[in-house]
């Protein structure tokens, strides 16, 4: 499941089914824009996509759209097909159940999706037409997602499984006990505490009922797919049927929390018998998917252990001689998703270069060509029968759904479920800026301008602090941080591809790493001075956003600024690094990207680490600063943010903290978006414009 899907998932459970019986059912808005602005309520409303399948014939596309209703919280996902051309779409669903991971089956003339519309989440089924709605599976726990052979005659799925000791099964008398007895780490992990784990069980399927399930990997105490991203795009049917594929970090406890070799396995469905086929590979392998033709198995694969932001390589493998082959060695960037094609000699991929991802497609000979261009960014494909459709977004525009033509890359939109809305707004214009960084490098830089720019106007300008910390500036859409509605509300945006961000190279990556607080801060730094140059730029009322490693860079910045700016905000952000190594619930990351550990005072790269971390400089804190956090962040927890906050007020800075108690480390339910929004433009319109 993908990350927008999670979010949309938990957004869509907010309340019990009876208030979801009880209230209106969330259709598509009537939103009315007010002056040609993009506003919190307008942002927040809009139609959300996801989901893009094209039938076997490729004639039709299935998609799924999440509408969202501010005054319920929440969101609803319904499901709509068009023709590839865009002519005669429908939309199949009129429910409050939120239909995901939606299918075609039977040649095409079923889809199969998941719906809680009995209470939990099961598969049902419905004519292409979306007539004869009906339920489908009964698993105890509900399934998250599921995927059929290629005959249709088995059905893969997920569901979770008891996982470790409870307190009332050590001590049966204490039923109502509330305490938790921790022996091991990963104890808790992303928003949970953890209690159950994914497991994948398959069962026989006649067309109309299932047989019953299997675990096939009963008795095994990992997860699969593993949390907190991972989806049934980790496993894969054979073309016979006979064979799945997964994969899985075989780990649990401090060896999970330190590690991120996982592997990619090859069950029997016949005779349950399961081996490794990448033992020796050591880092994350993730994503398998079999040829057509059965020949080869594909998946993406990083090559060092506890480097999470490792290049994803494309790799394949011979099944029947086992000879492996990287693939996008010649290739310099993430392979981000990948698909075979008819002729299993070639694959589609989506990966970003240079601030913009796109399509491309690779043959077995390694030879390369990019498919789509422009300034996008492509986030989802599907192709079939010769036709290929894709979920394309910008600054500029939210997810729709586009017709691609595959060789000259021409994408025409089919979906336009947020047209009615975006007639009606005046848009900002981003362009890229290529500035020069303190080592002589060139940093691709985004410049958003307000709706209506004239350079002849001074206006207040914010910089951008990415999250991740290796995660791509590219033309991304976010319902958060979204540059649009910032350039409406009067800022020019600078939003910076810095040291340590994908899609320009693994040197350009790479650099981040036991460096916080170095290099990629000076990048930051020469963004912004650059662009308060410019004479439509007020060089005295300049800020710094962030989340996450940019809720870190704006606490690094406030005590190494040298009064650039009068306004800060950051969000759940780390503000002491010793803190956040302990706390945090993924360790390898931290002691990657950190060096390693505090206590070391023999690692030269760990204590340059944590000697630049952000508390450290509070003394020269003297700017304004904006803290938000969520309480059910165990990625960095909220403390930091409280300690941040509790600093600046105990310096007499000027400080507001917002805290979310049901959120985590984003913020996916609709009030609390629009809050953050209010608050957010609340704060910066107080110290940056007059």
């Amino acid at each position: 499941m993908s990350i927008s899907a999670l979010l949309l998932w938990e957004a869509c459970s907010q309340e019990s089914k009876k208030t979801e019986e009880s209230a209106p059912l969330i259709g598509r808005p009537d939103i009315q824009v007010t002056n040609g602005m993009m506003t919190a309520e307008t942002l927040y409303s809009l139609a959300r996509v996801s989901g893009v399948r094209l039938s076997p014939d490729g004639s039709k596309v299935l998609y799924g759209v999440t509408f969202v209703s501010i005054e319920q919280n929440k969101g609803n996902r319904e499901l709509f097909v068009a023709n590839l051309d865009g002519s005669n779409k429908q939309q199949l669903t009129h429910t409050a159940a939120s239909e995901q991971n939606a299918l075609w089956i039977n040649q095409g003339n079923e889809i199969a999706f998941l719906s809680s519309e009995s209470g939990s989440p099961q598969i049902w089924i419905m004519n292409a037409d979306g007539s004869n709605r009906r339920q489908l599976s009964h698993h105890e726990g509900g399934i998250s997602e599921f995927a059929f052979s290629p005959d249709e005659t088995q059905l893969l799925f997920i569901s979770t499984i008891k996982y470790g000791e409870r307190t009332p099964d050590r001590y049966p008398d204490l039923t109502k006990a509330s305490g938790r007895i921790v022996d091991d780490l990963m104890y808790k992990h992303w928003d949970e505490w953890v209690e159950t784990i994914p497991h994948p069980f398959i069962a026989s399927f006649d067309g109309k009922t299932t047989g019953k399930a299997v675990d096939i990997m009963e008795g095994e105490p990992f997860e699969c797919p593993m949390k907190p991203f991972g989806g049934i795009s980790d496993l894969a049917w054979s073309p016979d049927g006979k064979q799945i594929a997964y994969a899985c970090r075989k780990k649990t406890g401090m060896a999970y929390a330190l590690s991120t070799n996982s592997d990619i396995y090859l069950y029997e469905v016949e005779t349950k018998e399961t081996r490794n086929l990448t033992e020796g590979m050591m880092g994350y392998d993730t994503a398998p998917q079999f040829s057509p033709d059965g020949r080869y198995l594909a998946w993406l694969s990083q090559e060092r252990d506890g480097y999470e932001s490792d290049k994803l390589r494309l790799f394949i493998a011979d099944l029947a001689t086992g000879e492996k082959q990287y693939l996008t060695t010649d290739f310099d960037y993430n392979t981000d998703a990948f698909q075979w094609l008819p002729d299993s000699r070639s694959l589609y991929f989506i990966a970003c270069k240079e601030g913009l991802t796109h399509i491309w497609q690779i043959g077995l000979d390694r030879q390369i060509r990019q498919i789509t261009s422009g300034q996008y960014d492509y986030v989802e494909m599907d192709a079939a029968a010769g036709k290929m459709v894709a979920i394309r977004q910008s600054m500029a525009y939210p997810s729709e759904v586009f017709a691609v033509h595959t060789e000259t890359g021409e994408a025409t939109e089919i979906s336009f479920e947020n047209k009615a809305v975006f007639d009606q707004l005046r848009l900002a214009r981003s362009e890229a800026r290529w500035i020069r960084t303190t080592d002589g490098k060139q940093m691709l830089t985004w410049i958003v301008y307000p709706p209506d720019f004239d350079p002849n106007k001074q206006y207040p300008a914010l910089l951008y602090c990415q999250g991740g910390p290796q995660s791509t500036v590219s033309q991304f859409w976010s319902y958060r941080w979204n540059l649009q509605i910032m350039a409406a509300n009067g800022y020019i945006i600078v939003a910076p591809n810095r040291r340590g961000l994908p899609g320009f190279g693994q040197e350009w990556l790479e650099q981040i790493s036991g460096d916080y607080g170095g290099q990629n801060m000076k990048d930051y730094l020469s963004a912004i001075d650059e662009m308060a140059r410019e004479p439509y730029v007020d060089a005295g009322r300049l800020g710094a956003v962030g989340a996450s490693y940019g809720g870190f860079s704006v606490f690094w910045l406030a005590g190494n600024h040298q009064k650039r700016f009068k306004a800060f905000v950051a969000h759940a952000g780390i503000f002491n690094l010793e803190q956040q190594y302990l706390e945090t619930e993924e360790h390898w990351f931290a002691s990657w990207d950190l060096g390693g550990a505090y206590w070391d005072k023999s690692n030269a790269v760990a204590q340059r680490s944590f000697a630049n971390s952000p508390h450290h400089f509070v003394d020269r804190w003297d700017t304004p600063i904006l803290i938000s956090h969520g309480e059910r962040d165990y990625r960095i927890l909220a403390s930091q943010g409280m300690s941040a906050f509790n600093a600046a007020k105990l310096r007499g800075i000027p400080a507001r903290m917002l805290i979310f108690p049901d959120e985590n480390h984003w913020i996916a339910q609709p009030q609390n978006g629009v809050l953050f929004q209010r608050v957010f433009f609340g704060w910066l319109d107080q110290w940056l414009k007059p």
